[in-house]
């Protein structure tokens, strides 16, 4: 089959769950014999190579551009840029495609899609990795650009399409936005050691990865771990982002014992999962929570804050690989970090003994699998 991935973000170029995706997605079916189009805006210097499987066939549907303001959030004119690129690429070429796999945002794509299979008739799959709330588009672009937002956003959830989601929480938004079709909820992205083990002498060490932007709250986990009376308690704050200043200026506000390294090897990250006592998300809006089932791989539990945008309580179950909590207030989150200590080695056991159960549906290969046997019943 011939294939047309689009998303305006190339791992590891940019770094995220979605990149991570797609990347995967490519490499997975050029290795199965499809022919392979990334279409893609280029975030690398034009002397660089894109660093994906040279199998892949990289075309760029736009020119090198700045994707967030210095708050973290999207700039208006690459989806433009991009939507525009994409849609002049498939008018010209979509006739060669079998296939064109979307990420839902940036929306354009998703329009521009749609006006090109009028004319050529490939099937149209799109990948809603969240589906934002009208309270949260408000919240993000002001009441009227909320209001253009959420009408851009069910636009593009009504039109025909083989739709995927990630959670539960963003398939049942998708549906209230007006989706008519059949919505599959793809449960893995998991792509490591299926052997989950615990090896790794524990330390009194708390664990936060991502990008630091406000809707992840990592100035949270520094908050948390100097109300904290746990002897020894220190944190690691992986990853970098527009609020990296503000999260080095609450470490010495608070003169807590905390790490802010910035972004680090992937390797980096799992020696401090396996090494942590527990893995720290009060991140108020997450599509998945992959970081949740790489922490459970080495037995680490998680701790995640309850929240309408956070998809990540579906990896959760209370108890038994971690905690949910209602708020992200210091004194709440200490509380549950002082219930991990307290559960020691039975609840690492049972953090296991979780992974263990559900690891094969938390792979990517689960998912890789869903979204081949969709495009093969589509061609018939």
């Amino acid at each position: 089959m011939k294939i047309c991935i689009v998303y305006d973000c190339l791992f590891p170029h940019t770094i995220g769950g979605a990149e991570r995706w797609y990347r995967n997605l490519a490499e997975r079916l050029v290795a199965e014999g499809h022919e392979v189009t990334y279409l893609t805006l280029r975030q690398w210097r034009r002397a660089d190579a894109h660093e994906i499987d040279s199998r892949v066939r990289v075309v760029t549907a736009g020119p090198r551009l700045s994707l967030y303001t210095r708050s973290g959030r999207r700039r208006i004119l690459p989806p433009l840029v991009f939507g525009a690129g994409v849609l002049w690429h498939l008018v010209r070429h979509g006739a060669r495609y079998d296939a064109v796999h979307t990420a839902s945002f940036p929306y354009f794509s998703v329009l521009a899609a749609a006006i090109a299979r009028r004319g050529h008739g490939f099937t149209l799959v799109v990948d809603w990795h969240e589906v934002w709330s009208p309270s949260y588009w408000r919240e993000y672009l002001g009441g009227i650009g909320g209001r253009i937002g959420l009408g851009v956003q069910r636009r593009c959830a009504r039109v025909p399409q083989r739709a995927f989601c990630f959670s539960r929480l963003h398939a049942a938004r998708l549906r209230a936005d007006g989706a008519a079709g059949e919505i599959i909820v793809l449960t893995g992205q998991y792509r490591g050691d299926h052997s989950a083990s615990s090896t790794e002498q524990v330390e009194p060490l708390v664990v936060f990865a991502g990008r630091l932007i406000p809707e992840k709250r990592a100035i949270a986990v520094v908050e948390a771990i100097a109300a904290s009376d746990l002897p020894g308690l220190r944190g690691v704050i992986f990853g970098d982002g527009p609020e990296r200043q503000m999260l080095l200026d609450t470490i010495a506000r608070l003169r807590a014992p905390v790490e802010a390294p910035g972004f680090v090897p992937e390797p980096v990250v799992k020696s401090a999962l396996a090494r942590g006592m527990c893995m720290l998300l009060p991140s108020r809006r997450e599509g998945y929570g992959m970081v949740v089932i790489e922490a459970a791989s080495q037995g680490t539990p998680s701790i995640v804050v309850a929240g309408p945008d956070n998809a990540a309580t579906e990896r959760i179950v209370d108890g038994e690989n971690g905690y949910v909590v209602r708020s992200d207030s210091p004194d709440e989150l200490a509380h549950a970090i002082r219930n991990v200590a307290v559960g020691g080695e039975a609840l690492r056991q049972r953090t296991l003994s979780w992974f263990r159960s559900h690891v094969d549906e938390l792979s990517i290969e689960h998912s890789l699998t869903q979204v081949l046997r969709t495009y093969r019943n589509d061609r018939g």
